[in-house]
């Protein structure tokens, strides 16, 4: 893979905007009267519309009154549950040469100290929100003291007149801008603030474009994706800007509860280009009933993208079977990876190819290495791969100890070079020296690369695979175990195991790693015999993985710590574990999964 020099830009001409903002001040020149986005209700009706002038009118009056604050430079906590005021605000931040911080207000106090931890760490300036959520995050506990010290400003109170769009006045912008702080909790729940600027926007949009748009599908793009995560926020709403197409929004809660609600948004509006983690697929897989499936059309999905958690060819191929009525292709399945340190995508599939998969040996995976084999067997280990990455970037599999390059078919970690890699933490130096800034031992010319903390190998042909987290990896009794793997086998051997609600994490006992299950047990499910339920699935893990569960704890839905995103927490988890702060409703130990 070969990497372009500076000046390139993947479908991009030397006329092409630089920044977001021209881009979008391009967008409401050239298109007005187009609406860029639409916002549904949880009824699945139309709650509100943005044209892009309407956007650009509502940026530049929100811009105005941060400029007339003095406020270009500094940055500025957005506080807004899914919806078009959350868009306004973003778009107005960028307008203003504000870097925005985007988050989400918290239920009552949970997440609060997470809130606390941004604002300190970012050292913000002003926070922009809702009358709604101002008033009860102003007015609730000692807490929320830190937040009355600073700032607030409502933008949802008045509809905004052509006279504050008009003393915008446009800042100085280029590719190396700041556009806003993306904060990840990652495995410890610390947060870290993730620079992206303006350059690594466009072209990761651009490559977005390239990869993942197909041109000849009309369409538009379908996201219940949250908004301030780096996926809904880039996939979700830069993404239709940039390609000028539709985006179709929901809230993810919307989602969570009715997940037929997407479903509906895709064949409703006639969505071309959707997705989500892996979970998303299952869920609708388990509660999509008959009836619902009978009403939609869902022919127009040309792209069903998959990322952000392992994608499990057992998943799509369920999902692919259960929709395939409804008109949806088994090509449209598309496997990507990314993360927001590379500002989102790092790799994707071909488009039209579907799923393409692997099989290896486990026992060799166990050494990081990769032995494909034909025998679909207990011992192998199906893995889909990711495609490549887009021109101009480049992925290298390094060995995280000794930092030399792995052969094709090696594991080890996953580094990525380009021009969508960000620019580091904020406020964390050394950390962004360690994670932003690696080189090869063998070639210290090449990079610099982002340590992504991510294990995977590339293919011979150079498509990659990645394979799980470093961190989360357990090693017990000198052998390599994926949790994920672990969490399949719970969730497929037990259907009253929530989708998505399983974490298998290693805590130290008698001087040596124990393997720890914990899953989350759907509601109508907890009359049953909950003890027996634990029983079987330590059963079912040491059967399959040849591990003795030192302990299966089961909790209700939500028992199961996680990030903004709705990512499992294992280290958390773990925490709550050790420190038997876990909402228990049953627990077996080692002697039932022998």
């Amino acid at each position: 893979m070969s990497c372009m020099t500076s000046g390139e830009h993947p479908q991009f001409s030397n006329s092409s905007p630089l920044t977001v903002v021209a881009l979008l001040r391009q967008r409401a020149e050239a298109l007005p009267n187009q609406t860029a986005y639409t916002y549904l209700s949880d009824r699945g009706t139309e709650e509100g519309t943005l044209t892009y002038a309407e956007l650009d009118r509502g940026a530049r009056a929100i811009a105005a009154q941060l400029q007339a604050m003095g406020l270009q430079g500094s940055r500025a906590l957005l506080l807004y549950p899914s919806g078009l005021e959350y868009i306004k605000a973003f778009f107005g931040c960028l307008y203003a040469g504000v870097v925005a911080v985007p988050a989400y207000p918290p239920r009552q106090t949970r997440n609060l100290s997470r809130l606390l931890a941004i604002v300190r760490n970012a050292e913000v300036s002003i926070i922009l929100a809702t009358q709604t959520v101002m008033k009860a995050l102003k007015n609730g506990n000692a807490d929320a003291a830190d937040f009355a010290r600073i700032p607030w400003a409502a933008t949802d109170g008045d509809t905004p007149d052509s006279g504050k769009a008009n003393r915008w006045r446009e800042p100085k912008l280029d590719a190396g801008s700041l556009a806003f702080l993306q904060y990840t909790s990652g495995s410890t729940g610390t947060p870290k603030g993730v620079m992206v600027n303006h350059g690594n926007l466009v072209h990761n949009s651009a490559a977005i474009n390239q990869m993942m748009i197909p041109p000849e599908a009309e369409g538009a793009i379908v996201s219940w994706l949250p908004m301030y995560h780096d996926m809904g926020l880039i996939g979700g709403i830069l993404q239709p800007l940039y390609a000028a197409r539709p985006g179709v929004l929901m809230s993810p809660l919307s989602f969570l509860m009715a997940p037929h609600r997407w479903l509906d948004a895709i064949s409703q509006y006639r969505g071309a280009i959707s997705g989500g983690p892996d979970f998303a697929y299952e869920l609708c897989v388990r509660r999509v009933t008959p009836e619902q499936r009978a009403t939609l059309d869902l022919s127009s999905w040309k792209v069903a993208f998959s990322g952000a958690e392992p994608v499990r060819p057992g998943t799509m191929d369920r999902f692919v079977a259960a929709f395939a009525a409804c008109g949806l292709e088994p090509d449209a399945c598309y496997p990507c990876y990314g993360l927001a340190e590379a500002t989102l995508l790092v790799s994707g599939s071909g488009l039209s190819r579907g799923l393409h998969t692997v099989a290896v040996r486990k026992a060799d995976m166990a050494e990081n290495r990769v032995v494909r084999t034909d025998n679909f067997a207990a011992e192998t280990q199906l893995l889909v791969g990711c495609g490549s990455a887009p021109p101009g970037h480049r992925i290298v599999i390094a060995h995280p100890e000794r930092l030399t390059a792995c052969a094709p078919d090696e594991i080890g970690e996953i580094w990525v070079a380009g021009p969508s890699k960000a620019q580091g933490y904020w406020n964390q130096p050394q950390l962004s020296q360690d994670t932003f800034a690696a080189r090869l031992a063998d070639a210290p010319a090449e990079g610099p690369f982002l340590r992504t903390g991510d294990l995977g190998f590339l293919a011979p042909d150079g498509e990659l695979f990645p394979t799980g987290r470093i961190k989360d990896l357990l090693i017990i009794r000198g052998q390599n175990h994926y949790p994920q793997d672990i969490e399949r086998t719970v969730q497929e051997s037990e259907e009253a195991i929530r989708a998505g609600g399983c974490a298998a994490f290693s805590v130290e006992e008698g001087g040596e790693e124990r393997l720890v299950v914990v899953a989350e047990v759907e509601r109508q499910h907890r009359r049953g015999n909950m003890a027996e339920l634990a029983t079987r699935i330590g059963r079912a893990v040491s059967t399959t993985h040849g591990l003795a569960a030192h302990a299966v704890v089961l909790v209700a839905p939500g028992g199961i710590p996680r990030t903004s995103s709705g990512k499992i927490q294992r280290f958390a988890c773990r925490e709550g574990y050790r420190t038997k702060t876990l909402a228990v409703l049953s627990a077996a130990g080692d002697s039932t999964s022998a």
